[in-house]
């Protein structure tokens, strides 16, 4: 299966490149960015711990937001063209654009408590599950 979608990606990519009507069909310049990026999520020690595969992007171009048990990765990428005036640019395969992720946890998140690690292109989250407080019996007069 692997080799079939390979070999049609393969076809594919090919009728784009040797057909001049393909400049019309993909971006001119640069591609986009990957709709959707590599994402782990483990369980330990009362926390969540998750990492996320956001290469080329910047540390300040990643937003993280918490809200009850999801959690939003966000990131941007943008696209720089620094050509002359006597380049010409031939092929640009650097990608550029957003993205945004959200996941459900099975349990709330303390944001207080949770923290976030950025480097090398995988962003850390290390996400504290929210300490409920139990139930509390009600005397009956």
């Amino acid at each position: 299966m692997t080799y079939l979608r390979r070999l049609s990606g393969s076809l594919f990519s090919d009728l784009i490149h040797e057909n001049p009507v393909a400049y019309f069909i993909k971006p001119l310049h640069g591609e986009s960015l990957k709709s959707d990026f590599s994402v782990d999520v483990r369980e330990k020690n009362g926390a969540y711990i998750i990492h996320a595969e956001l290469p080329g992007v910047k540390k300040e171009d990643v937003d993280v937001s918490i809200d009850g048990d999801c959690f939003t990765i966000s990131a941007e990428i943008e696209q720089y063209d620094q050509k002359s005036q006597d380049e010409k640019i031939i092929q640009s395969e650097r990608y550029f654009g957003s993205v945004s992720r959200t996941i459900r946890l099975p349990m709330e998140i303390d944001k207080a408590a949770s923290k976030a690690h950025f480097e090398n292109g995988v962003l850390e989250l290390i996400l504290t599950k929210e300490k409920k407080i139990g139930g509390k019996k009600l005397e009956i007069n």
